[in-house]
Protein backbone atom coordinates (compact mmCIF):
# COMPACT_ATOMS: atom_id res chain seq x y z
CA UNK A 1 0.00 0.00 0.00
CA UNK A 2 1.21 3.50 -1.12
CA UNK A 3 -0.11 6.69 1.00
CA UNK A 4 0.92 10.36 -0.78
CA UNK A 5 1.08 12.79 2.48
CA UNK A 6 3.03 15.30 0.30
CA UNK A 7 3.14 18.88 1.03
CA UNK A 8 5.11 21.54 -0.08
CA UNK A 9 8.83 21.58 0.59
CA UNK A 10 10.25 24.05 3.56
CA UNK A 11 6.60 24.00 4.67
CA UNK A 12 5.80 22.46 7.60
CA UNK A 13 2.62 19.86 7.09
CA UNK A 14 -0.71 21.01 8.89
CA UNK A 15 -1.64 19.18 12.57
CA UNK A 16 -3.96 17.19 10.52
CA UNK A 17 -1.88 16.19 8.18
CA UNK A 18 0.55 15.28 11.00
CA UNK A 19 -2.23 13.16 12.51
CA UNK A 20 -3.12 11.16 10.12
CA UNK A 21 -0.04 10.09 8.97
CA UNK A 22 0.88 9.07 12.41
CA UNK A 23 -2.55 7.16 12.42
CA UNK A 24 -1.78 5.28 9.19
CA UNK A 25 1.85 4.23 10.35
CA UNK A 26 0.59 3.31 13.44
CA UNK A 27 -2.21 1.18 11.78
CA UNK A 28 0.41 -0.46 9.15
CA UNK A 29 2.73 -1.19 12.00
CA UNK A 30 0.23 -2.63 14.36
CA UNK A 31 -1.62 -4.55 11.33
CA UNK A 32 0.87 -7.38 10.88
CA UNK A 33 4.41 -7.97 13.34
CA UNK A 34 6.29 -8.18 10.20
CA UNK A 35 5.10 -4.85 8.74
CA UNK A 36 6.97 -2.10 8.04
CA UNK A 37 7.10 1.57 6.88
CA UNK A 38 8.88 3.19 4.46
CA UNK A 39 9.27 6.67 4.58
CA UNK A 40 10.22 8.68 0.84
CA UNK A 41 10.72 12.18 0.65
CA UNK A 42 11.56 14.12 -2.57
CA UNK A 43 12.78 17.08 -1.45
CA UNK A 44 14.39 18.78 2.22
CA UNK A 45 14.93 16.02 4.84
CA UNK A 46 13.61 18.25 7.09
CA UNK A 47 10.15 17.54 6.19
CA UNK A 48 11.05 13.67 6.78
CA UNK A 49 12.56 14.53 10.16
CA UNK A 50 8.69 15.87 11.29
CA UNK A 51 7.16 13.07 10.43
CA UNK A 52 9.94 10.85 12.30
CA UNK A 53 9.66 13.50 15.66
CA UNK A 54 5.69 13.13 14.92
CA UNK A 55 5.35 9.90 14.76
CA UNK A 56 8.49 9.18 18.00
CA UNK A 57 5.88 11.04 20.25
CA UNK A 58 3.05 9.49 19.12
CA UNK A 59 4.40 5.91 19.46
CA UNK A 60 5.32 6.85 22.91
CA UNK A 61 1.07 7.11 23.86
CA UNK A 62 1.00 3.84 24.63
CA UNK A 63 4.39 2.39 25.72
CA UNK A 64 5.83 -1.21 26.31
CA UNK A 65 8.94 -2.97 26.51
CA UNK A 66 8.46 -3.70 22.60
CA UNK A 67 7.73 -0.29 21.91
CA UNK A 68 10.65 1.05 23.79
CA UNK A 69 13.18 -1.19 21.69
CA UNK A 70 11.50 -0.07 18.82
CA UNK A 71 11.41 3.52 19.75
CA UNK A 72 14.89 3.50 20.73
CA UNK A 73 15.83 2.09 16.68
CA UNK A 74 13.90 4.80 15.53
CA UNK A 75 15.80 7.46 17.77
CA UNK A 76 19.43 5.76 16.18
CA UNK A 77 17.94 5.92 12.66
CA UNK A 78 16.99 9.30 13.21
CA UNK A 79 19.73 10.31 14.39
CA UNK A 80 22.20 8.66 11.95
CA UNK A 81 20.18 9.08 8.71
CA UNK A 82 17.92 12.28 9.11
CA UNK A 83 18.69 15.96 9.11
CA UNK A 84 17.75 17.40 12.09
CA UNK A 85 15.08 19.89 11.75
CA UNK A 86 16.15 22.90 10.95
CA UNK A 87 13.23 25.22 9.93
CA UNK A 88 11.62 27.40 12.96
CA UNK A 89 8.05 26.59 12.08
CA UNK A 90 8.76 22.62 11.76
CA UNK A 91 10.28 22.47 15.14
CA UNK A 92 7.11 24.18 16.55
CA UNK A 93 4.66 22.16 14.59
CA UNK A 94 6.50 19.08 16.57
CA UNK A 95 6.67 20.49 19.50
CA UNK A 96 2.68 21.49 18.80
CA UNK A 97 2.03 18.19 18.25
CA UNK A 98 3.49 16.68 21.00
CA UNK A 99 1.02 19.07 23.38
CA UNK A 100 -2.04 17.91 21.22
CA UNK A 101 -1.07 14.41 22.55
CA UNK A 102 -0.24 15.32 25.80
CA UNK A 103 -3.38 17.37 25.92
CA UNK A 104 -1.74 20.74 26.69
CA UNK A 105 -3.06 21.91 23.91
CA UNK A 106 -6.48 22.02 22.07
CA UNK A 107 -7.14 22.12 18.66
CA UNK A 108 -9.35 25.62 17.77
CA UNK A 109 -11.38 24.41 15.03
CA UNK A 110 -12.90 28.24 14.36
CA UNK A 111 -11.11 30.30 11.63
CA UNK A 112 -9.13 32.30 12.16
CA UNK A 113 -8.70 35.60 10.40
CA UNK A 114 -6.41 38.15 9.94
CA UNK A 115 -6.98 41.54 10.31
CA UNK A 116 -3.53 43.72 10.33
CA UNK A 117 0.17 43.39 10.48
CA UNK A 118 1.85 45.84 12.92
CA UNK A 119 5.68 45.76 12.88
CA UNK A 120 7.07 47.96 15.75
CA UNK A 121 10.28 49.50 14.74
CA UNK A 122 12.14 49.18 11.52
CA UNK A 123 14.37 46.35 11.14
CA UNK A 124 17.86 47.25 9.82
CA UNK A 125 18.28 44.82 7.33
CA UNK A 126 20.35 46.61 4.37
CA UNK A 127 23.53 48.21 5.12
CA UNK A 128 22.27 51.89 4.71
CA UNK A 129 19.74 51.32 6.95
CA UNK A 130 15.36 50.46 6.91
CA UNK A 131 14.21 47.78 5.04
CA UNK A 132 11.56 47.10 2.07
CA UNK A 133 9.31 44.44 3.96
CA UNK A 134 7.45 41.80 1.82
CA UNK A 135 4.02 40.24 2.63
CA UNK A 136 2.67 36.88 1.37
CA UNK A 137 -0.21 35.48 3.18
CA UNK A 138 -1.34 31.92 2.30
CA UNK A 139 -4.76 30.20 2.83
CA UNK A 140 -4.37 26.39 2.88
CA UNK A 141 -1.24 26.57 1.12
CA UNK A 142 -2.83 28.79 -1.71
CA UNK A 143 -1.51 32.49 -1.70
CA UNK A 144 -4.67 34.86 -1.61
CA UNK A 145 -2.55 38.49 -0.75
CA UNK A 146 0.79 39.72 -1.96
CA UNK A 147 1.95 43.35 -0.75
CA UNK A 148 3.87 45.69 -3.69
CA UNK A 149 7.59 45.16 -3.21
Amino acid sequence: QVLDFGWPDLHTPALEKICSICKAMDTCLNAAPHNVVVLHNKGNRGRLGVVVAAYMHYSNISASADQALDRFAMKRFYEDKVVPVGQPSQKRYIHYFSGLLSGSIKMNNKPLFLHHVIMHGIPNFESKGGCRPFLKIYQAMQPVYTSGI
